[in-house]
Formats: structure tokens, sequence, C-alpha cells
């Protein structure tokens, strides 16, 4: 792998111990950022302003803060953060194992390759006994991720990134294992608390649905479901487009984007967009 490890440590349950290293999944090189300018093209620069005392405030002077009430906040020093500094571990501690069914995607906030550790120093000759412990090292990954496929488990557990402490899910995927960071129960919002949301108190009543428009939805679903999912089929557009159009202007060319066909407006009736849409998805598929 091309990346470098952003973790090393191990895995742990019971008396086992599996050394590995995490890598990040998503790869954001390729995003495209823009910058503040003023009219005449300048970068914009940020001052640390104080409004009240209208002085800039030197970097070395800045103080972590909590608000308490309104304009009202309590400095947070660094020896106060160090009091309850969570503890530095290089073991990723697993409690529990679930079924594949029970697992909540909407807990992922982040998600980690996980790779058996290998050592890749180079020019340094290994010892006979330093090649045994990291053979038995890949068997006991290996042996760990064919354990978790046979019993379609998914392994909960809890290590400390960057200083705090993370609840994280590590699952099979295809040749190894990916680790992810979950957030915990009391960071998600309840459902019933978005608004219009069906069974909350801001939910507007709304007609029953009737068997012919529930038959036109399976009918629909089913023209348009794959026999497996293949995410190399989708890309960036949007992204595609900009980078085309940045490339259009550094060049002083006038970039033109193809018109689309406008699409059937039957908004206001379930019943004829359904229709629609059913006949539409066969086009497709043919």
């Amino acid at each position: 792998m091309g990346t470098r490890s952003v973790w090393n440590g191990s895995i742990s349950f019971g008396l086992v111990n599996i050394p590995i290293k995490l890598f990040t999944v998503s790869d954001s090189s390729n995003e495209y950022s823009f910058n503040q300018l003023d009219e005449k093209g300048h970068k914009i620069q940020y001052k640390r302003w104080c409004p009240i005392e209208e002085k800039e405030i030197p970097y070395e002077e800045i103080k972590k803060g909590y608000k308490i009430a309104k304009d009202e906040y309590i400095i947070i020093e660094k020896e106060d953060l160090d009091k309850i500094k969570a503890a530095t571990t290089k073991t990723i501690d697993i409690k529990e194992f679930i079924d594949i069914k029970d697992f909540d995607t909407v807990l992922i906030e982040k998600s980690y390759y996980v790779s058996p550790f290998t050592d890749k120093t180079s020019g340094k000759r290994k010892s006979k006994q330093k090649e045994s412990v990291l053979s038995a090292s890949t068997k006991a990954y290996r042996l760990f991720v064919s354990s978790l496929k046979e019993t379609d488990k998914i392994a909960i557990g809890k290590v400390v990134l960057k200083d705090r402490e993370h609840l994280v899910a590590i699952r099979p995927y295809q040749r190894g294992m990916v680790m992810h960071q979950l957030m915990y129960q009391e960071e998600i919002t309840p459902i019933d608390e978005i608004d219009g949301m069906p069974g909350s108190e801001s939910s507007v009543s709304s007609a029953p649905i009737d068997e012919k428009e529930l038959e036109l939805g399976r009918m629909l679903i089913g023209n348009l479901t794959s026999s497996q999912f293949d995410a190399t089929q989708y890309s960036d557009e949007y992204t595609k487009q900009l980078e085309k159009m940045v490339t259009a202007k550094s060049k002083g060319i006038t970039y033109k984007t193809e018109e689309k066909e406008d699409s059937l407006d039957t908004s206001n009736n379930l019943l004829e967009a359904l229709k629609a849409s059913v006949q539409r998805s066969k086009t497709v598929k043919n």
C-alpha cells in the first residue's frame, strides 16, 4: 500500500493479541477547495480579533473557553484537560461481538482499513525470530477475519485515537478488515425530533396509500434492482464538471454545460408519477 499508516497497535480480546495498522479509507487529495478573495483577486487573511478590546490577539495568548451563558465563558487550561486525558493506549479492546444484521450503520462516523502489522524496514536483515513473530501475527489476523466471516459477526470495541476514546466496530471487508469509528448513542439526534418525520409531533397526516400505488412502487423498485451492487459505476460527476470548468477558465475559455431534458412534472399526482417512473425504468433497464 502506498499510503502511510495513521496508527499502529493491536486488537485484543480474551488472551488474543493481534498486531495491526490503520489506514484512512478516504482519499482527500483530489478534493477541490476554494480560497476567499477580494474583487481584485487578492487572498483574504484572517486575524484573531478581540472585539471588546479592539485588538489582534497573538496565537500564544489564545485560550480554550467553554460557553456557560450568553457572552460568558470559563477558561480551560491545558492542565485541566490533562487531568481527564484518556490514558495512552495502543490497543483496540474488543468488548463484544454482535450479529451483522444488528449493526446500525447510522452510527458510523469514519472508517479505516485494518491491515496486519508488517515490518517494512529496509536495509536491515530480519532475524529468524522476528520473521517467525510476523508470520504468527499475520496468521492470527487471517484467522480473526475468517472467524468473523464464518460467524457473520462484527467486533465492537474501544480505542484511544488522538487523545479521545472512541467506540469502534471491526468487520471483514474484501480480503481484510475495516474499522468503523462510531458515534455514541447520545450523539445521535432522536428521529422523533426531526421536523416532519412520520410519528413526530410536527408530522402532517397524509392520505392512505392504496394497493395500486403500492403495486407500482414495488414494480419500480424491482425494475431498478441490480443483482449485485457495483460501487465502481458511480463517480463524483459534480467534481468532474468542476475540474473541466476550472481548466477552461484557466485557459480563458468559456465553459458550457450540456443542457438536460426537462423531466415530466408529476409532483401533484403520485399515481401518474409512479406510472411514468415504471415506464422509464423499463427503458433504462433494456
